[in-house]
């Protein structure tokens, strides 16, 4: 396992799971305190090296009970939104293109689909992804690809 605080600085000091700022100071006993999180991608089943990454540990903690969920930015204004998490390991495996959200209008697809590829940046750093925008009946169609 890499150094805490190695793992914290190339994370910037963010959780990976739910994007909020992780205090390098704080207990490591506190939900709210850092720890190191070793993400088993599907890449990592097929024998390539874990992801560590920055996570609260309460946010960890919660992720061994449950699969961890990366949630939508709550002021971005999307119908049906995709699991990130799940749409990302799909596409690592399968390659290829996914739906992941529909928007009412095109400056909210591009509003989400900026917030959604600066997300990507840090969930799956390894994985080059793009979005691509498309207009279909009254709404706009947000999907991720990978390049």
């Amino acid at each position: 396992m890499s150094d805490l605080t190695t793992i914290g600085d190339a994370d910037n000091w963010l959780c990976w799971l739910c994007d909020q700022p992780v205090d390098p100071d704080a207990s490591v006993n506190s939900d709210l305190g850092p720890s190191v999180d070793t993400y088993a991608s599907t890449k990592v089943k097929r024998g390539a090296p874990a992801i560590e990454r920055l996570a609260h540990r309460g946010c960890n903690t919660m992720k061994g009970k449950n699969p961890p969920v990366v949630k939508w930015l709550p002021s971005l204004f999307v119908i049906d939104p995709s699991p990130i998490v799940e749409a990302v390991e799909r596409l690592r495996t399968k390659g290829g293109r996914e739906i992941v959200a529909r928007c009412p209008d095109e400056f909210d697809a591009g509003h989400a689909s900026d917030w959604l590829l600066d997300r990507l940046s840090r969930l799956a750093p390894d994985l080059a992804l793009t979005t691509q925008i498309s207009p279909g009946g009254g709404q706009y169609v947000l999907a991720l690809t990978v390049k």
